[in-house]
């Protein structure tokens, strides 16, 4: 089945009407197995807007028998107590209850569901920001998600940002008491009460002119800590216009979370997890083969 898009929507939504007897929960679950495709490409991400003119292939997938189910995104790790997988950019790690929307969680939830035939559930441990991409770790029980929590200041998180600017040091720590704001933008404050403390460190991997490429490790875990930080540094993380990037750039915040390291929590064992940049991080403008 194809169609062509007439007005700007949600894929999903536009699907649902397409499909007038499917649930949302059936829409969505179609795309994410891969079973769409937007002008040639498959999508598995049912959030994305299409605009009108846009063609929508619909294609059921053949389930070859024996063969294994295939993630809708990448798995670094997975065994009988964790699931670690790669979060594109642009979807929530988990939705908001009563919002709607699809996250992360959901995609992979389903899945996990639909792979172990309704045996297994996941549980979030941790977030990285709609627009982050990266490494997301999850548990299949909540005993061990509850363990994992506790110990969390013990893992270790880093990422890659590009940033417009140019740090002064080749290296350095970045500290401040967070709070965020009634308009949910968060920045630094003096202590108090609701503030967080913040430590970043950052690592400047590469220089050009205009921008420069951090390796960013977090000592703590707050909300949009690293885009609040690297922001009052005076190097906003492109396409973070939140945070004060430059509006030239597409909207897609240029920070990956490459890098985690836990103990894990049967055998004590560390375990590190890594994601390579994804294509396109270092492109700004169309035809551009780097930031340079």
């Amino acid at each position: 089945m194809k169609i062509v898009i007439k007005e700007e929507g949600i894929l999903a939504d536009l699907l649902m009407k397409a499909f007038e007897s499917a649930s949302k929960t059936t829409v969505k679950g179609r795309i994410v197995h891969g079973n769409v495709r937007v002008n040639g490409k498959m999508t598995t991400n049912p959030s994305i807007r299409i605009k009108p003119g846009d063609e929508v292939e619909y294609k059921k997938q053949k389930v070859q028998q024996g063969k294994k189910m295939k993630s809708p995104y990448p798995v670094l790790y997975e065994d009988d107590y964790l699931l670690v997988a790669e979060k594109p950019a642009g979807l929530l790690t988990i939705g908001d209850r009563g919002l709607g929307g699809t996250s992360f969680y959901q995609i992979m939830q389903g899945y996990l569901k639909e792979k172990s035939k309704g045996k297994e559930r996941l549980f979030v441990v941790h977030r990285i920001d709609r627009e982050v991409s990266g490494v997301l770790l999850f548990t299949k029980s909540e005993k061990i998600q509850e363990q994992l929590k506790t110990q969390w200041w013990e893992s270790k998180k880093r990422y890659y940002a590009l940033v417009e600017g140019q740090p002064k040091d080749d290296q350095g720590t970045i500290r401040s008491w967070l709070i965020e704001g009634h308009d949910q933008k968060v920045y630094s404050t003096k202590i108090q009460d609701g503030a967080k403390l913040a430590i970043t460190h950052y690592r400047v991997m590469d220089r050009t002119p205009d921008y420069a490429l951090l390796e960013v490790e977090l000592e703590t875990g707050r909300k949009n800590q690293i885009r609040v930080h690297l922001s009052e540094l005076g190097c906003p993380v492109v396409g973070d216009r939140r945070y004060g990037a430059d509006a030239q750039y597409e909207r897609r915040i240029r920070l990956h979370a490459f890098y985690l390291a836990i103990r894990h929590p049967e055998t004590g064992e560390l375990i590190e997890f890594k994601s390579k940049m994804p294509k396109g991080f270092l492109v700004l403008k169309p035809g551009d083969e780097k930031y340079k």
